[in-house]
């Protein structure tokens, strides 16, 4: 069953009322509020591997293909003499779709190789060995990594590859993102972009491969080594090397003669922490973030189970779809919203005040029962799950 949900129309014109402000509306996004990923880059990414003139990249375990600007599903099967509909089908697509300039698919068996675009890449695929290779032996970690894919099992542990290694391919379960899978592979969300060549939303798709980025820094610096039982080496105290500088106490029953008021910490809460917002339901999450196609996420719960409120804010709208369904949006600070859909025997009214992490209804019956959960700033969707702790 595909599970989706869009709201009826009345509740985009409630949206628009409910997103108007003293300022209006900021129709072309210019006040900010994008997502701040950098924490999860713990080294910097390698850029792309350049591909051949036909856009091929050769990798010893796989290939992709790099599309070009107008390119569809069946232009590229084209180019490169293979079947239009196992190339769409192996990367989730239709032969007719059309392609991104930029966008990799993986190729679902070998090609041959043309010469590479200005000589970025010579001789053999990346990260292949030399047929020369001392003993001859054969890459068990290669053939090993190829027997997974085809099993279809899940990807390997989220690690960083060396420098000029085989990128690890990861292919998108139901419910994941490019946040979330970047954040388990401990890379950038843009370095993941930049390598798959992902639009602007950062939208994926089920089914899809996705390579990850690799980096060439410089791996942290090996522990000193120790003889056994001689124990680990002892740092010189700062104190054998100067002395430290004379003070000038004053006396316990002395006051200074000016304290520093003590700052309110409230008033410097940064955007970020700001917009940081508690799971409305727990469960697990059955249809992610799609643009246009799932404006936010829906996540699994039993009947009847507590809707929370993702943050404080004050009930905007309080409405139904076309199915008679209640929707409630919350207005936040920061010009966000917050729609809860699927819902039933609600607590509170248009108007009210909400604390975060309040009970506002239950999730109704269904089959299977689920929380659409949305987060527009203004009128215009964006993914919730950088929003959520």
């Amino acid at each position: 069953m595909i599970l989706s949900y869009r709201p009826a129309k009345g509740l985009l014109a409630v949206l628009l009322l409910s997103a108007c402000t003293n300022s209006g509306l900021d129709w072309d996004l210019r006040s900010g509020g994008g997502f701040d990923t950098t924490a999860a880059a713990q080294r910097a990414a390698d850029p792309r591997p350049h591909a051949d003139a036909n856009g091929v990249i050769s990798y010893p375990g796989y290939q992709v293909v790099v599309a070009r600007r107008g390119d569809t599903v069946t232009s590229v099967a084209q180019r490169l003499g293979i079947d239009a509909g196992k190339l769409a089908s192996y990367n989730a697509l239709r032969p007719s779709d059309s392609l991104r300039e930029g966008e990799v698919l993986a190729l679902p068996g070998r090609v041959s190789s043309t010469a590479p675009v200005g000589g970025a890449v010579t001789g053999g695929v990346i990260g292949s060995t030399p047929p020369s290779s001392p003993g001859g032996q054969i890459d068990v970690t290669t053939i090993a990594g190829n027997a997974i894919d085809r099993a279809g099992s899940p990807a390997p542990a989220a690690q960083a590859p060396s420098a000029g290694s085989e990128p690890i391919r990861h292919k998108v379960q139901r419910g994941e993102t490019a946040f979330t899978i970047a954040r388990a592979y401990n890379v950038s969300a843009k370095a993941l972009a930049d390598w798959n060549g992902l639009g602007a939303d950062m939208a994926v798709r089920e089914g899809q491969y996705l390579i990850i980025p690799t980096s060439s820094s410089a791996p942290p610096p090996a522990p000193v080594e120790t003889t056994p039982g001689a124990g680990s080496p002892t740092p010189t105290p700062p104190s054998a090397s100067k002395p430290l500088p004379d003070e000038k106490t004053a006396p316990a029953a002395q006051k200074p003669k000016e304290t520093p008021a003590s700052p309110e910490m409230g008033s410097q809460r940064t955007g970020a922490t700001a917009t940081k917002m508690v799971m409305p339901v727990s469960g697990k999450i059955i249809r992610s973030y799609q643009k246009g196609k799932n404006d936010g996420i829906d996540i699994a719960a039993a009947a009847g189970t507590a809707v929370k409120a993702a943050d404080a804010g004050t009930v905007a709208a309080v409405t139904k779809d076309t199915n008679g369904t209640p929707i409630v949006v919350i207005r936040h600070a920061d010009n966000l919203l917050t729609v809860y859909a699927g819902v039933d025997q609600l607590k509170v009214a248009k108007g009210a005040t909400v604390t975060r992490g309040q009970a506002i209804a239950v999730v109704r019956s269904a089959d299977p029962a689920f929380l659409h959960f949305e987060v527009r700033r203004g009128v215009d969707s964006v993914d919730p799950m950088p929003y959520l702790q």
